[in-house]
């Protein structure tokens, strides 16, 4: 893979002639206004990180979390651009492609998790076993859905991705100039294809990161290969979708322990425990050592409470020591990483992969697996099974020759016009087995783009609980 090809400003529409001759932004530039100016992207601030419907303004939401993750990318990105220059790692590599590379990354960061529904990743879970439970009962005019739908298809459903999920939505459910969606160029759409396979490629034991989702739906192949093969990435990992790897894990590892230790899940002495191994391991930094360091300093300045000055200033520190070891991991692995060979993360083989593997551990054990997110859980599966039944039921005959029920008609009312008339576009010329498919990613796509208030609020609606 070339930096030439890979930094691809092609985008499914191109600009005019006279329009780019007055617009002073480089094209990486347009991307992260088209962005910012979205509704999708608005939408974030009402999404759960981690805790879902929290009254805090301190908690984190998708929209902060996305906001941490941009700002890591691109100082990432700016890190490993200089390695790259100043050891001339690449003769064709210049000044111009480190910008580029920080602001790719810095619009990746944003809308890394933009395709994801309410409630988090649990919601990922909810709408996959959802498909799993009920997909082989559906029945359309008589025939069993699950038999009509192809294997990718079936797939496609079964291993529902928000990675796949946010391609689909940036590429075409963002209606604004046309059927094109934010129109972003291919460098930026390459970089959020975490796993450049489809959903029959899957191979969790494969030993390569790559394979352990899928990274587009059926319904967007065309516009998966005409990017891969506009930047030369092909079926591999662009090198930049292992940077934005990093600074999303670097981002919610670390939130996830501060925001624990806001909402009382996680305590400075529960911390300092869980760190006293890694001490005995570690020898430039020790993060035991530094929290002490941190509560004495808070101590010796008078805080009120030096415990939590700690924490929030140990977590800045972590940041600081993981962007490091991201770094070399990057650099230290270029050639592999450019031929397209490295099965890692940038974590893997680094002083910080222990650290990393501690915080989440510590996350899961004392966070996700408590008594408090379970209830939170339960409550979020009750809401989107309930959404889920009465959209697919109001959606499997929608735009067919059977007549609805009159209310399937109202229910398939509340779907937005712009993922209908998406639809409506992908769905011309396409069998009724097709039409079946989009119809049922048009269920997905407005799950995916209601907030956490909103699916409350329209489940509450929906039950006459007013």
């Amino acid at each position: 893979m070339e930096w030439k090809t890979l930094l691809s400003t092609r985008r499914e529409r191109e600009s005019s002639q006279r329009q780019r001759s007055s617009d002073l932004r480089s094209e990486f530039e347009k991307d992260y206004h088209r962005i910012i100016g979205s509704a999708s992207f608005r939408r974030l601030q009402d999404k759960t990180q981690v805790f879902p419907l929290d009254k805090s303004d301190f908690i984190r939401t998708r929209l902060t979390h996305s906001l941490e993750v941009s700002s890591l990318g691109k100082s990432l990105g700016q890190n490993i651009g200089e390695n790259i220059l100043t050891y001339r790692r690449n003769s064709g590599f210049t000044p111009q492609m480190k910008e580029d590379i920080s602001h790719i990354l810095e619009c990746a960061g944003l809308i890394h998790d933009i395709g994801n529904p309410p409630f988090g990743h649990f919601g990922e879970v909810a709408i996959r076993e959802w498909f799993a439970r009920w997909l082989p009962k559906l029945s359309f005019k008589g025939k069993c859905v699950m038999e009509m739908l192809t294997e990718q298809m079936r797939q496609d459903l079964l291993h529902f991705e928000g990675n796949a999920q946010a391609l689909r939505l940036v590429t075409r459910l963002h209606y604004l100039v046309d059927e094109h969606g934010m129109n972003l160029t291919y460098a930026l759409l390459n970089t959020i294809i975490k796993y450049p396979g489809a959903s029959t490629d899957i191979d969790e034991n494969s030993g390569n990161i790559k394979d352990k989702k899928m990274g587009y739906y059926l319904a967007e192949e065309k516009i998966f290969r005409s990017v891969t093969e506009a930047t030369g990435a092909g079926s591999n990992r662009h090198p930049l979708t292992y940077i934005l790897e990093a600074a999303d894990d670097l981002a919610y590892k670390t939130a996830d322990i501060e925001d624990a230790f806001i909402k009382g899940f996680i305590t400075y002495d529960m911390l300092a425990q869980e760190l006293a191994p890694l001490d005995r391991e570690f020898t430039k930094f020790r993060p035991l050592e530094k929290l002490r360091q941190l509560y004495e300093r808070g101590a010796d300045k008078g805080v009120s409470d030096p415990a939590s000055y700690a924490v929030k200033n140990w977590i800045v520190s972590v940041q600081g020591f993981l962007i490091n070891c991201a770094t070399y991991g990057f650099t230290s692995n270029y050639d592999s990483i450019m031929e397209g060979t490295f099965k890692q993360d940038l974590f893997y083989g680094t002083f910080g992969q222990k650290l990393m593997d501690l915080l989440g551990d510590m996350a899961h054990r004392r966070v996700f697996s408590s008594m408090a997110i379970y209830k939170m859980e339960v409550s979020e599966s009750s809401i989107l099974n309930y959404l889920m039944d009465k959209l697919v039921h109001a959606a499997l005959y929608y735009d067919t020759d059977e007549p609805q029920d009159t209310i399937d008609s109202r229910v398939v009312s509340f779907i937005s016009d712009n993922y209908k008339n998406a639809y409506k576009r992908q769905a011309e010329g396409k069998s009724e087995e097709e039409k079946l498919y989009l119809r049922l990613l048009l269920v997905t796509d407005y799950v995916c783009g209601m907030t956490d208030s909103y699916a409350k609020r329209l489940y509450q609606e929906m039950n006459g609980m007013l």
